[in-house]
């Protein structure tokens, strides 16, 4: 059995997603055995409406050394589900190749601090750009600089907003991040 910590910062849809594909077998002989947040948010919430382990440890610089230490050592990944704080490149030196992000452009585009959620929406339109999407990569200690595992774009219609955008990117989310999950670990 695989075990995948969850980290959050907001409603969780996505951890809903993995929630409900560990759930189904989609992703199989997997459990999620601790959700983490940074902030008091739903994501939390679902944790327990599913009984899962959950932990908030409140933002700032001691973050990555707490998130640390409470990390089951039998952890086969972690899984950063609308997480936003960025992690200490000495946590992700030592889960190197264990930790991954979902991120909500076609990487290397709109990554980098500043670029989350309707930041990157924005971007995307003011560029004019004729295609966006979403991208699943390994974390590193650069922040959205570490390698693809999976990607999918959809075009960019002129009617487009940061809403409509955002709407279709967690469309893509939702059916590429149990792929990339599985991947990861060779299922």
């Amino acid at each position: 059995m695989k075990n995948l910590v969850i980290l959050v910062s907001g409603s969780g849809s996505n951890l809903q997603r993995i929630i409900d594909t560990v759930d189904s077998g989609e992703i199989p002989d997997a459990q999620i055995s601790l959700v983490v947040a940074d902030r008091e948010c739903y994501g939390l919430e679902r944790a327990r409406n599913h009984n899962i382990e959950n932990v908030l440890i409140p933002r700032g610089k001691n973050f990555s050394s707490e998130l640390g230490k409470i990390i089951p050592e039998n952890t086969d990944l972690i899984v950063l589900a609308g997480f936003l704080s960025i992690l200490k490149p000495e946590f992700c030196e030592n889960w190197n190749g264990k930790i991954i992000n979902i991120h909500p452009a076609l990487l290397p585009k709109y990554g980098g601090k500043g670029m989350w959620g309707h930041h990157v929406h924005h971007a995307v339109i003011d560029a004019k750009e004729k295609e966006s999407g979403a991208t699943v990569h390994f974390v590193t200690s650069g922040i959205d600089e570490g390698e693809a595992i999976l990607q999918k774009s959809f075009e960019v219609t002129e009617n487009d907003t940061a809403e409509t955008l955002a709407e279709k990117v967690h469309k893509i989310e939702y059916e590429i991040f149990p792929e990339a999950i599985n991947k990861v670990l060779g299922n």
